[in-house]
């Protein structure tokens, strides 16, 4: 069943929005929400200044602009590339360097930044730090091992090459396309930020819209619906541009009975995804907190009613709920560490049973999902990686 990509305007709360949602048959499994005529700094990069060095947290505090300092991790610190840089072998107050904005901002913290640059394709992404060769573990072993051999990228000490699932579907011939043009993007990019003063932008991303079409799995994308002209013309000039084999996917959306919104529920859909309690098919239902320091998901048994309330249907209502907790997380963009608290268990065949299904149910996530091991207490560990604000903080803005 191939998706569809939506990408629509929605005004809500007296604000404009640009929806980006991607749908699986009328199932939502992604959205993001752009506040009309604002631009995100995810992904943009600059000539940043280090304003201070704070010793224990390992950490600087990096301007973009005046007044605007980012996180950075000194843990990640290898070669960066310094436009300016003060007489110290380490790090220091005053450096220039160029950065990429890696994660928004969220509640109280700060943007973060990283000195391992990553300049993305529709099949590649070449990583200045990270000097390595890889390939998306998204991809099966076979395929993988085809593109291993298949593809012999120069190594050098400069950037490496991440083969991104979408290769899967590629020519050899389209793939090394694309590594020269993103190899002399990074090179012009490293040529001429010596010569760019301090919160100079390098590099500004496209807007999140257009960056679903680059991210989304082509293999699994049927269309691309919009019902906005506006949006229709920039779409089609980005795939023109960048991914003139995905031009056929684009369709115009115009029927005056009803609308693209309404059709898909969209706004209706949303609203659930905002919503604590989600209700499953047998009766039982999950209880979603976020938290400022992570996201606790509760299973409750609910309606769901057995003749033997035993490890067997307690399995079946956990599997249940592994299935939607993977699809929750996806849609709400929840992220950092969350703690899902499923319903007991004693049988340690189950729980591993369990373990596997989250983790089976969580490998189709755009967002790397790590499920990490079930405490003492039966509470499951499971990480996310942040990079945009959650659906409730978008919608917020």
């Amino acid at each position: 069943m191939k998706n569809t990509l939506l990408i629509t305007k929605l005004d809500k709360n007296n604000k404009s929005f640009i929806v980006t949602a991607l749908f699986q048959d009328k199932k939502l499994l992604e959205a993001t929400l752009e506040p009309a005529g604002h631009k995100s700094i995810l992904g943009n990069i600059y000539v940043g200044r280090v304003k201070n060095i704070v010793k224990n947290l390992n950490a600087a505090f990096i301007e973009i602009a005046p007044g605007m300092p980012c996180y950075y991790s000194l843990d990640e610190l290898k070669q960066p590339l310094y436009v300016k840089k003060i007489n110290s072998p380490k790090m220091v107050q005053g450096d220039e360097v160029v950065v990429q904005v890696s994660q928004e901002s969220s509640k109280s913290k700060p943007p973060k930044v990283t000195t391992n640059l990553n300049i993305t394709g529709k099949y590649l992404a070449l990583t200045s730090e990270n000097t390595s060769i890889g390939i998306s573990r998204k991809l099966d072993a076979q395929k993988r091992e085809f593109l291993k051999n298949e593809l012999n990228f120069e190594r050098n000490d400069e950037f490496g090459i991440i083969v991104r699932t979408n290769a899967a579907t590629a020519s050899k011939e389209e793939i090394l396309a694309e590594y020269e043009g993103l190899k002399q993007e990074y090179f012009h990019l490293r040529d001429t930020a010596p010569y760019r003063t301090a919160f100079s932008c390098l590099k500004e991303s496209t807007p999140e819209y257009l960056h679903s079409l680059q991210n989304a799995n082509h293999s699994q994308l049927g269309e691309v619906i919009t019902d906005d002209k506006g949006l229709l013309e920039q779409a089609h000039g980005y795939l023109e541009k960048f991914q003139p084999e995905d031009l056929g996917k684009l369709k115009f959306y115009e029927d005056s009975m009803i609308s693209l919104n309404v059709l898909y529920r969209l706004e209706r859909k949303i609203q659930e995804a905002l919503q604590e309690k989600v209700w499953l098919k047998s009766g039982a239902y999950l209880v979603i907190q976020p938290t400022e320091a992570l996201t606790v998901i509760d299973v409750n048994s609910g309606k769901s009613m057995s003749k033997k309330q035993g490890d067997d249907h307690y399995l079946s209502v956990n599997l249940e709920a592994a299935v939607e907790v993977a699809h929750q997380l996806r849609l709400r963009n929840l992220s950092g560490i969350i703690i899902i608290d499923f319903i007991d268990m004693k049988s340690a065949e189950y729980q591993e049973s369990l373990i596997q299904a989250l983790r089976s149910a969580v490998s189709t996530d755009s967002v790397p999902v790590q499920v990490v091991d079930i405490t003492k207490l039966n509470l499951v560990e499971v990480t996310r990686k942040k990079t945009k604000k959650s659906l409730a903080e978008q919608f917020r803005l």
